[in-house]
C-alpha cells in the first residue's frame, strides 16, 4: 500500500469521515424534503439552514482554542456520539406536529459540528508525513466527495421506500460505525498552545489571519461565493416545483454536485496543483457562479445534472487550493485557530447561506434567486481580483510558509 492510505490512523480517520458524511448528507436529504413537503415554503428551507448557523457561528472561534489545547482525536470522538444522539432523536421527531423541536435538534448538531471542525482539520497534518500531505488533503476530500455522492443518493431512495424515519434510522446506524472507527485512532496530536486562556488567545486565530493576506484573500473569496451561490439548498424546492422530479431525483440532484467534485479530487490526488495555483482558485470560483446560472435557467432535468457537476468541479478546485494555504501558512500551534476562522468564513456561511437562499427565493421566486447569487459570485470573484493582488499572483504552493 502506497501513499497517505498506508497510515493505519489515516485509514480510520478517512473510514469514520466516509461513514459519518454519508449519514450526515441522507439526513440532509430527508430534513429538507420533509419540511418542504409540509410546508412548501422555500423560507423554512432558509430556516433549516439558520438553525444550523447560529451555532457554528457563535462555537467556532471557541472550538478552534479547543482543537489547539486538546486531544484533537478526543474531540471528534465526542463529535461523532453526538452524531449518533442526534439522529436518534430525528426519528423518535418525524412525526411530530411541531417543527421546532427538529430545529433544536438541528442547533445540537451543528454545535457539535462546529467542534469537530477544527479538530478534523488539525488532526491530518499528524497522520502523515509532510511529504504525503498535499495527496492527503485530495483523498481527505475524495472520501467526503463520495459520501455526497452516496448520501444523497441513498437518502433518495430510502425516502421513497421508507420515508424520513427509514433515513433517520440508517443515518444513526452510520453515525454508530464513524464513532467506533474514531475510537480506535492512536495518533496524539498533543497540547499546542501552552499560553494561558485568555480572551486575546481566543481570537489569535483572527489576528493571524488577517495579517496573512493570502489566507484572507482565500477564505473571504470562498465566503462570498458561498453565501451567494447556495444553489443547493433549495434542491427541494427544483425538485418539486421546477423539474418535478421527485424524491429519487431531489437525492441524484443531491448527489451530483459531488460527482463531479470527487472526479476533481481524483484528478488533483494524481496531478497535484503545482502553478499559477491563484489564477486556479480565482477560476474555480467564476466557473462556479457561471455554473449556477446555467443551472436556475434549466428547465431540463439532463442539463440541470450536467451544470450541478460543474458546480462541484469548480468549487473542488478552490477548496483543495485553500485547504493547502491553510495548512502551508498556518504554524503548528495555531492551526486550530486559523481552521476556526476558515470554518466561520466557509463552513458557517454554508447554512447562512441556506438562509439566504430561502430569504432570496421567498421574496423573488426560485428560479431568480438562484440566477442572481450565480451572477453576483462571477462580480465578487473581479472584485477580489483587484483587492487580493497577492492572491491573483500566487504562483507555486510549494513556496508558501508560515507568517512569523
Amino acid at each position: 500500500m502506497r501513499g497517505p492510505f498506508r497510515h493505519r490512523d489515516f485509514r480510520l480517520v478517512m473510514g469514520a469521515k466516509l461513514l459519518s458524511v454519508l449519514g450526515g448528507q441522507m439526513q440532509t436529504v430527508a430534513i429538507g424534503f420533509h419540511v418542504y413537503q409540509r410546508t412548501h415554503d422555500p423560507l423554512h428551507l432558509g430556516l433549516v439552514g439558520l438553525a444550523k448557523f447560529v451555532p457554528a457561528f457563535l462555537l467556532s472561534l471557541p472550538a478552534g482554542q479547543v482543537a489547539d489545547r486538546f486531544q484533537r482525536r478526543k474531540v471528534l470522538v465526542v463529535y461523532h456520539a453526538t452524531t449518533v444522539v442526534s439522529a436518534v432523536l430525528l426519528a423518535l421527531l418525524v412525526h411530530h406536529d411541531s417543527f421546532l423541536p427538529l430545529y433544536a435538534v438541528l442547533v445540537l448538531l451543528g454545535s457539535a459540528r462546529a467542534f469537530a471542525g477544527p479538530a478534523n482539520h488539525a488532526l491530518l497534518p499528524s497522520l502523515v508525513p509532510g511529504l504525503e500531505l498535499s495527496a492527503a488533503i485530495a483523498y481527505s476530500s475524495s472520501v467526503w466527495q463520495v459520501s455526497a455522492i452516496a448520501g444523497p443518493a441513498l437518502g433518495g431512495l430510502l425516502l421513497a421506500a421508507k420515508g424520513p424515519l427509514g433515513v433517520y434510522v440508517a443515518s444513526a446506524l452510520a453515525s454508530t460505525a464513524a464513532f467506533v472507527q474514531l475510537a480506535l485512532v492512536r495518533t496524539d496530536s498533543g497540547r499546542h498552545d501552552k499560553e494561558p486562556l485568555s480572551f486575546a488567545e481566543l481570537f489569535a486565530g483572527v489576528r493571524y489571519v488577517g495579517r496573512a493576506r493570502l489566507l484572507l484573500g482565500a477564505i473571504s473569496l470562498d465566503l462570498f461565493a458561498v453565501l451567494l451561490g447556495g444553489a443547493v439548498a433549495l434542491l427541494p424546492a427544483f425538485a418539486e416545483d421546477v423539474l418535478h422530479v421527485g424524491p429519487r431525483g431531489l437525492g441524484v440532484l443531491s448527489a451530483t454536485p459531488a460527482v463531479g467534485a470527487l472526479a476533481t479530487a481524483l484528478l488533483l490526488s494524481q496531478r497535484p496543483v503545482a502553478r499559477h495555483a491563484g489564477g486556479l482558485m480565482l477560476g474555480g470560483v467564476l466557473a462556479f457562479g457561471v455554473a449556477t446560472i446555467v443551472f436556475g435557467l434549466s428547465r431540463s432535468f439532463w442539463l440541470s445534472l450536467l451544470a450541478l457537476a460543474l458546480v462541484g468541479a469548480a468549487d473542488m478546485v478552490s477548496v483543495v487550493v485553500r485547504q493547502m494555504l491553510l495548512q502551508l501558512a498556518t504554524p503548528d500551534a495555531m492551526r486550530g485557530r486559523v481552521s476556526a476562522v476558515n470554518l466561520v468564513f466557509v463552513g458557517a456561511s454554508n447554512e447562512l447561506g441556506e438562509l439566504e437562499s430561502g430569504l432570496s427565493a421567498a421574496w423573488l421566486g426560485i428560479v431568480p434567486a438562484v440566477v442572481a447569487g450565480g451572477v453576483l459570485t462571477c462580480v465578487v470573484v473581479a472584485v477580489w481580483a483587484l483587492l487580493f493582488p497577492e492572491l491573483r499572483r500566487l504562483d507555486r504552493l510549494d513556496d508558501v510558509r508560515p507568517l512569523s
